[in-house]
This record gives structure tokens, sequence and C-alpha cells, in this order.
């Protein structure tokens, strides 16, 4: 899933005008079901481009093919190319895409420079971006806790995944689930005791907001683990670690920031494992099977 950016006016707000400015250039002659399209397209154009040509339809009040007519009648080809071009306006489909600084000739040790280089920077932020007393409330939410369920979306559901090997080694009763409404099921039956780990980057991503207010509503601790302080989720949250991170392009910010993320799950383990000798002792059962990685 793909996060909006920090708070205030970001340039890719600052593109989204823009482009909405040069929409509304080329709305003066449309029929009255198309102006109620192009209406909610201005207005709200973050919906549209992330819903259904059947619930735009619903929202403008309009019939389905009225949404694909507005959207060739202000020059587009259909719908799907009208939310292509709110994308790009917004600058997510830069997301998976190769970091702009790259130049499409660059050099196989150009691309594993830069890659190392957003890594090495994610990880030298990390030590001044987490808040020592967090980190320890983190460890101590987490020992007590009945059981633990660790969620994330879109790259952030790695960091999640190994947050549950990694708290199971050390005898942690700890959940994964990957998809999103079974996670709301299990969220909603938690209470006192219980701990939700929230992974985001950017702590917007709008289905681990749902599972994070979930959590909160239930009654049930949430430890959010994500990029920036004030965001939705960490403001959400009873214990935020943040990770920090230099502005970076899309695609090299979730790289460089999942690395640190990973390696803030390392040291919640470690120090569980530390402060309770018999965790260390689980984790060592847990290892016997495993084959020789030395």
């Amino acid at each position: 899933m793909i996060d909006e950016v920090g708070n205030g006016v970001s340039s890719e707000e600052g593109r989204l005008g823009q482009w909405l400015g040069s929409i509304q250039a080329r709305c003066g002659d449309l029929a009255a079901s198309e102006a109620k399209v192009v209406a909610l397209l201005l207005a709200d154009p973050l919906f549209v481009g992330a819903s259904t040509t059947a619930q735009v339809a619903a929202r403008a009040g309009v019939s389905p093919p009225s949404v694909v007519r507005a959207a060739r009648a202000i020059g587009f080809t259909g719908f799907t190319e009208l939310k292509i071009e709110i994308a790009r306006a917004r600058g997510t489909t830069r997301f998976f895409a190769p970091p702009e600084v790259l130049a499409a000739d660059a050099t196989s040790a150009t691309v594993l420079e830069t890659s190392i280089r957003a890594g090495t920077d994610a990880l030298t932020a990390l030590g001044g971006a987490v808040e020592l007393p967090a980190f320890d409330e983190a460890v101590r939410t987490i020992q007590s806790a009945r059981q633990v369920i660790a969620f994330g979306a879109g790259p952030s559901a790695t960091v999640a995944a190994d947050a549950v090997f990694r708290l199971r080694a050390v005898g942690v009763t700890t959940i994964g689930i990957q998809d999103y409404l079974s996670a709301m099921i299990a969220t909603r039956l938690l209470g006192p005791g219980d701990v939700v780990i929230a992974v985001s980057s950017t702590g917007r991503t709008s289905t681990t907001l749902a599972i994070a207010d979930a959590a909160s509503s239930a009654g049930a601790s949430l430890i959010a683990i994500t990029n920036q302080y004030g965001t939705p989720l960490a403001t959400l949250a009873d214990v935020a670690l943040v990770v920090g991170g230099a502005p970076l392009p899309a695609q090299m910010a979730a790289a460089g920031s999942r690395l640190a993320q990973l390696v803030v799950i390392d040291a919640l383990v470690a120090m569980l494992a530390l402060r309770d000798p018999q965790r260390s002792r689980l984790a060592e059962r847990a290892g016997i099977d495993l084959p020789d990685i030395i």
C-alpha cells in the first residue's frame, strides 16, 4: 500500500494542484452528469484515484458509464488512464520504479552503491530517532503481553512477518495475519493484556490504521514502528518506535526504512531475552533443529 508523506504541503501536493488546474481548464463544456464527476474529481482527487468506477458513480450521483464518459470528455481514453494520471501527479507511480537519482545507463556498481548508501543512511538515522524511553516501554509491554499480533501492509508486511518469527523464538505468543479482513476480526476480539505491533513506514496506510484503531478500541496496547512522529499511526499508538531517516525517493525510502525497522525488531527481541533468562533458553530450544549456519 502507498502512503502519503509528511505534514504540510509537499512537492507531490504541488504537482497534484497543477494537474488539477489543467483539468479545470478542460471542463468548460460538459454534460450535466459528466460535470458532476469532474466536480468530484476536483474536490477529492485522492478518492477518485483510489476508487472503482462504481464507487465514483455512487458518490457523484451518476451512472458508471457517465464516469467513463467524463474521463473521455476531459481528454483521457477512459477511467483507468485518469487514475494513472492522478497517481503520476501524486508521485505514487514512482514507488516501484528505479530511483530517479539513477540514470537509465547507470552501471551495476552505481546501482548497488546507491542502494547501499540508502540503507546505511537509514541505519545511521535510526540511532538518533528512536527514543529510549519508548523502546524500554515497548519491551515492558511485550514482556507482559498475553499475545501479540503483528501487522503491516505492502513492504511493511515483511517487517511484521520478521517480528512474528523472532518474537516466537523467545517465547512470545505472536500471530501474523496477512489478510486484512481476517486481521480486523482477530484484532477486534483482543482485549487488555494483548498487544498489536503495527508497521507502516509513513504511518498513513489506511489498512494499517484501521487495524491500529481496532486494537485501541478493543483495549489492546498498540506499538507502532514507523518513520515519523506526528503521523496518524504514531499519534494513535501507545508506544511509537520512530526510525527516522532522510527524505528519499519513494522506493529508496521504503527500502532504507525497512532495514531500520528490522533492526528495531532485532533490538526488541535481544532485550526481551536479556531481561528474562528463560526466554534465552527458549530461544536455544527453538534453534536446535535448524541447519548449521556457522
